[in-house]
């Protein structure tokens, strides 16, 4: 049995059709729609586990459409889209998209952007201790439970606020996270939207955990959107 239902909501036959194959080659249950009126009685209806959006489609803006599902459902949705500007991907993240994804895009970075949105989704929605388990990247082990961030087994002290840093974008990893989000989720839902605290703080950790801070492995920067941290290693 396929093991998840992604919908596309995109109005370019060829896109439309190049993602349902690649998605069906990996054993997923693949629903199409040209327009987002049509997407949204979808949505509605077969409840799929993912979504993938254009942005511009012929009848509603995406944006509408996130905007719209966001009042009730938290189903993932990965914007895909030509448009580049870094106001178009902040605005649909901070509307509650889960990733953006530029035209042309290449089939591995769908495959991981999807596996990261689902793995992400799963983890929210399970009764399990959601985030207990420790995030695993390479040299790098968060220990939620205890606090603790080790690389090659030695401990790396961060600073209260560093450590909230760390541990959003480690619960978010392989997908991009907002300077917004960040500031509201680590400083609260009232601070005033200055990054530079934020940037300020990104260099610190970075010259804690990484070789090269200007060649990272771990936290990368999406200019003028946010953050990514590296995919964790280990299934759910």
């Amino acid at each position: 049995m396929p093991k998840f239902t992604v919908l596309i909501i995109e109005d370019e036959k060829n896109i439309q059709t190049f993602m349902g194959k690649i998605l069906k080659r990996h054993e997923y249950r693949v629903l199409c729609a040209d327009t987002g009126s049509q997407g949204l009685d979808i949505i509605r209806s077969q409840c799929p586990d993912l979504i993938l959006l254009d942005l511009g489609l012929p009848d509603i803006n995406g944006n509408e459409i996130i905007r719209e599902v966001r009042t009730w459902t938290s189903t993932p949705i990965i914007v895909i889209s030509a448009r580049s500007a870094e106001r178009e991907k902040v605005q649909a993240l901070d509307l509650g998209a889960d990733d953006y994804i530029t035209k042309p895009f290449g089939t591995s970075e769908l495959l991981a952007r999807i596996r990261a949105s689902l793995r992400h989704s799963n983890r929210l929605n399970t009764d399990s201790s959601v985030y207990i388990r420790s995030y695993r990247c390479g040299a790098m082990v968060l220990d939620f439970s205890r606090r603790l961030l080790t690389i090659d087994g030695r401990e790396v002290h961060l600073t209260p606020i560093e450590y909230k840093i760390v541990a959003y974008l480690a619960q978010n990893s392989g997908k991009v996270v907002t300077y917004s989000s960040i500031l509201s989720n680590v400083w609260g839902p009232y601070t005033d939207g200055d990054n530079k605290i934020l940037r300020v703080n990104m260099a610190n950790i970075r010259r804690k955990i990484e070789q090269d801070p200007a060649q990272p492995q771990y936290i990368f920067t999406e200019v003028g959107v946010g953050y990514r941290m590296a995919e964790d290693e280990e299934e759910t």
